[in-house]
């Protein structure tokens, strides 16, 4: 039998094809009735609506099937009854052995069919969001990339929800990460981050529209009206992105209780004009957007400050007395996180090198903020020809005045902060440990103390390794007073080993095996034919960040026969 579709026009009252972005028939279904109200035929999109197989419902009674809710018995009835007088039956109903939701049920006969009842039911409450919709906010926000996750929202909007679309973002919160207010009115700077047209709206539009430029926006534009109300806002006029487009739709990106930009999409003459149903999904997809572009942009600022602070914390190219030669390698946990670790070479007046590696625990910007300061105060003493003890008494004093909601030192188990980068949860005790090594390469006695740091390593000229036996001390930060000095001898053609924990503990390595396999690294790669000190502290680092779970620091000094 023929059935009449209604056919869709544009604004204009022209008829136009039907197009992705209209309605589908995924929440449609059919099975057909004998008179008595068994199910005959059960169709595969039944089967998916309502979770039941066919061998489970033909032959059954309906009733027994899906109507199984109060007074449903009655209603099949009287559905039964229109159809067999050659009416049609409609009526929306819930319950039962239905499901979640209303469902949407037209009874009627088949013509020719002895009888046979044609049911066609569809899923009236809640619908189903449309396919495009779901893929995006699958997808959307992802990567973490400030311009790809604009990209994939403007991707997502093309063709599936309207002909052209433009995503922006204010420019002073990325320019200067900061919002003047809740909300943007006319006159503000937005960067426009991605746009996509379609085939015809790019024949008409004919212009580049490239990512990154900034754009003033006038009291008049669609998107300072969304943007000043935090509404969307519909119009007939829209912004030089949606050139040969008909219908606008401007939606504002909030995100934790802030404008952060704008989407405005457009639709051009042969299409539907945008309604409130897609003003809808249109809000569904905004909220998704915001908060992707806003995830992107605070990843990227603290990505940003993280390269900033590992960049400045590396020492500059170091004055090392002649005699002494020194490698160093620093290798941070992530691109993103910067971790307490830093070091320095300081050459003294009298000739003799200072040696520093330390290590703030924790990370992020909490931690280097502790670490720069320690690092900067060390410098500043050991330059001033200070010996090993006094310097770190005197950081340690430093650090403790920097705590200002730190656990009671008298709580702290030293035996567990000692070598460690972990601190407790909910503090915000600056402690860090450090190693102090002041080296003379004329062969005269050197010295060294520390802050609840491992031992340094010794590798003799032969190849065997030895663990220098030092006080351990406590950490910097928690008041101890005063750290030991021990002299020793670093003879020509040994090699010195300063590190951070990162290097020789993880959660699957003990921190006495990490040990054994630095020793044996360091003593294979400073053995081997041609090595150099650059060369081999190279490739003990990547022997042993393999579990990438802390910043890596190792220093080698060693004086030359």
């Amino acid at each position: 039998m023929p059935i009449l579709v209604e056919s869709l026009r544009n604004s204009d009252g022209l008829p136009v094809l039907p197009r992705r972005r209209e309605p589908d028939l995924a929440d449609l279904a059919a099975f057909t009735l004998d008179p008595g109200g068994r199910v005959v035929s059960w169709s595969a999109s039944a089967a998916a609506l309502f979770g039941k197989q066919a061998h489970a419902a033909i032959g059954q009674d309906v009733c027994d099937v899906l109507m199984t809710g109060p007074g449903q018995r009655e209603l099949v009835r009287r559905a039964l009854a229109e159809v067999a007088a050659g009416r049609v039956w409609a009526a929306t109903v819930a319950g039962g052995s239905l499901g979640e939701g209303r469902f949407a049920f037209r009874w009627e006969p088949m013509a020719g069919a002895d009888g046979t009842v044609l049911a066609v039911v569809q899923r009236a409450w809640p619908q189903r969001a449309p396919s495009w919709l779901n893929e995006a906010t699958a997808r959307i926000g992802s990567s973490l990339d400030l311009a790809e996750t604009a990209a994939e929202v403007a991707d997502a909007a093309v063709p599936g929800f309207a002909d052209a679309a433009g995503i922006y973002v204010i420019e002073r919160l990325l320019a200067a990460d900061e919002l003047a207010s809740r909300l943007a009115g006319p006159g503000a700077a937005v960067r426009r981050l991605a746009a996509r047209v379609s085939g015809q709206v790019e024949a008409v539009n004919g212009t580049a529209l490239p990512p990154g430029e900034i754009v003033v926006l006038g009291a008049d534009s669609i998107r300072s009206q969304a943007m000043a109300t935090g509404q969307p806002v519909l119009s007939s006029g829209g912004p030089k992105i949606a050139a040969g487009c008909t219908s606008f739709l401007a939606m504002p990106l909030i995100a934790r209780g802030g404008v952060v930009g704008c989407a405005v999409f457009g639709r051009a003459p042969a299409s539907p004009a945008f309604n409130p149903g897609d003003v809808a999904l249109a809000g569904v997809l905004a909220a998704r957007a915001a908060v992707g572009i806003d995830n992107a942009r605070l990843y990227d600022r603290e990505r940003r400050t993280a390269l900033a602070l590992q960049r400045g914390l590396l020492p500059g190219r170091p004055d090392i007395p002649a005699g002494l030669e020194v490698a160093h390698a620093y290798l941070p946990v992530g691109d993103h996180v910067v971790g307490g670790d830093w070091h320095d070479i300081i050459r003294l007046p009298d000739g003799r090198a200072a040696l520093i590696v330390g290590d703030a625990m924790g990370h992020g910007p909490e931690a280097a903020a502790v670490m720069v300061q320690l690092r900067t105060a060390a410098r500043t003493l050991a330059e001033l020809g200070l010996p090993p003890g006094q310097v770190l008494r005197k950081l340690d004093a430093m650090a403790a005045a920097m705590d200002t909601a730190a656990t009671d030192p008298a709580t702290m188990d030293p035996a567990r902060v000692a070598g460690t980068d972990t601190m407790a949860a909910g503090t915000a005790a600056p402690f860090a440990t450090c190693v102090y090594a002041v080296i003379d390469p004329s062969g005269g006695a050197s010295e060294i103390a520390q802050a609840g740091h491992l031992p340094p390593v010794l590798v003799l000229p032969s190849g065997e390794t030895e663990v220098l036996d030092l006080p351990p001390g406590l950490p910097l930060g928690l008041g101890a007073g005063s750290f030991q000095v021990t002299r020793f001898s670093l003879t020509p053609g040994a090699t010195l080993a300063l590190y951070t924990d990162g290097l020789v503990e993880s959660r699957s390595r003990p921190i006495d095996d990490g040990l054994a396999a630095l020793r044996g690294a360091l003593s294979s790669a400073l053995a081997a034919p041609g090595s150099t000190l650059d060369g081999a502290c190279q490739t003990v680092t990547r022997r042993l960040c393999e579990q990438g779970e802390d910043d890596i620091t190792l220093m080698l000094a060693r004086t030359r026969q």
